[in-house]
Order: C-alpha cells, then sequence, then structure tokens
C-alpha cells in the first residue's frame, strides 16, 4: 500500500519538474537575448572612436604623414578598433532580428558588414604603409601612382561596397521605425566616402578632404550610438513583420519578441 502510495506520489511530481524544465529554458533564451543586446551595445563605443580617430587624423600628404611621425599610425589604429566594434554590433543586431528583418535583411547586413571589414582593411593599410611609404616617395603617398595591385585589391572595393551598405541598411533599418538611426548612418558613410574619393581628385594637400571626412563620421558615429542604444535596450519599433518570412526563419531563431516585459526588455516568445 505504502509502495504504490509512493509512486502515486512520484508521478505526481513528474509535470512539476517538466515545468521547471521550461521555465529554465525560457530563462536561458531570455538570458541569451539579454547578452547579445549587452554585445550591440559595442556600437555605442564603435562609432565614438571611428569618429575620434577621424578628427584627430594627421596631414594627408606625404611630408605631413612623415613629419606626425607615430601619430599617424596611432589615429589609424583607434578608427580601426571602432570599426571592429561596428561590426560585432551589426552581427548582434542581425541577429536579434532576423525574425522580423526577414530576407531582405541579409543583403542589407551583409553589404554593410563586408564594406565595414574592407574599410578596416583600407584604414589598417593606410596607417601601416603610408608612414613608410612617406620617408621614401612622399611625392607618391595618397595619389595614383600609390595605387599598387596589393592595395588596389581592398581599397577599390571598400571605397564600392562600403557607401553601398549603408544605403541598403539604413533602407532596412528605415522600415523596422528606425529612421533616423538609418539615414544619421546613410548620410554620413556617403559623405565620409566621398572625402576618401576627394583625395584622388583634389590632392592630399586639400584641406576639403578632412572637412568632408570629419562631416560624414560625425553623423554615420551618431547612427552607430543610436543603433546600439536602441536594441541594446530593446527601445527601437520594430515595422510589420516581412510577409516573406516563413515558419523556417522563426524556427531558426527562437528569440522572437512577443511581449514585454516589466523591464523594458523584450521576451522569449513561447
Amino acid at each position: 500500500m505504502d509502495h504504490h502510495s509512493s509512486l502515486r506520489e512520484s508521478a505526481g511530481t513528474a509535470a512539476p519538474v517538466r515545468r521547471t524544465g521550461g521555465e529554465g529554458a525560457a530563462r536561458e533564451g531570455h538570458y541569451t537575448e539579454r547578452r547579445l543586446r549587452t554585445v550591440a551595445q559595442a556600437a555605442l563605443l564603435g562609432g565614438p572612436l571611428f569618429l575620434l580617430g577621424t578628427v584627430l587624423h594627421p596631414e594627408r600628404y606625404g611630408e605631413g604623414i612623415a613629419a606626425a611621425g607615430y601619430i599617424y599610425g596611432i589615429t589609424h589604429d583607434v578608427q580601426a578598433f571602432g570599426l571592429l566594434l561596428q561590426v560585432i554590433s551589426l552581427v548582434s543586431v542581425y541577429v536579434l532580428g532576423a525574425w522580423r528583418f526577414g530576407r531582405g535583411g541579409v543583403p542589407a547586413f551583409f553589404a554593410a558588414l563586408i564594406g565595414t571589414l574592407l574599410w578596416f582593411g583600407l584604414i589598417v593599410i593606410d596607417g601601416a604603409r603610408n608612414p613608410v611609404l612617406a620617408r621614401y616617395a612622399p611625392e607618391t603617398v595618397h595619389t595614383p601612382a600609390d595605387l599598387d595591385p596589393g592595395v588596389a585589391i581592398i581599397v577599390l572595393p571598400a571605397l564600392l561596397v562600403f557607401p553601398v551598405g549603408y544605403v541598403l541598411l539604413p533602407l532596412l533599418l528605415a522600415r523596422q521605425g528606425a529612421k533616423w538611426t538609418g539615414l544619421l548612418l546613410g548620410i554620413g558613410a556617403v559623405v565620409y566616402t566621398i572625402g576618401g574619393l576627394a583625395i584622388f581628385a583634389l590632392g592630399p594637400h586639400s584641406p576639403a578632404i578632412q572637412v568632408l571626412e570629419t562631416t560624414g563620421a560625425l553623423p554615420y558615429a551618431l547612427g552607430f550610438v543610436l543603433l546600439g542604444w536602441m536594441w541594446g535596450h530593446g527601445r527601437h519599433e520594430p515595422g510589420p513583420l516581412d510577409s516573406s518570412n516563413t515558419e523556417e526563419l522563426r524556427q531558426s531563431f527562437p528569440l522572437q519578441i512577443s511581449r514585454q516585459d516589466p523591464d523594458g526588455m523584450p521576451h522569449r516568445a513561447d
């Protein structure tokens, strides 16, 4: 009699154990989302660092680079580190919103990511190569003669993909209710790139290059600050779910937003 009673009591406790497991999975999913939002906040630092390196950029002609010494390399290191943080933030934002961005999010984020990585390569080449070149052939620095095949294979795609990526990404963000974030990123990236292209048209001595690059880097950095704050704190206002999404997309990204917890953070959809 006591044995059967014990079995019944054990069976009666089985359901709560299963419920506890489900609640634990939900908590783990919510915790994972919080961690992703924390990583997304890398943009809060990545944008300003890129702006700082741009503002402190020394002269761009050969003699000016040689006179700047190690400062030229340091400013490019700051920019490069900011770009890496931007890449980390973009990946986190995509993972957080992929189920809502839909298939249209893939080309937009892919172009922005590749463009940012290519620009990272451009900045690293510039900061490491041109101080050396400025010592031995200062007249060739930042001129068409400087574009040997090893440099051109990174620089030319960067000058194309970077602005294109930050035209596609703002269009996607605007559809998700982040119009101002997208606008700042798009305008900033395009103006900044024009400054980079102008060096070949106006020459490295032109002060217009620094004006254009700084003018573009400012809204670009502000756009990333907004991106990191909005997605890092769950304050973005997503637009309608992309109709091209399928149940497969939802299953691939289980951290779906179904409701808001009292602390304002999105909760896993169960």
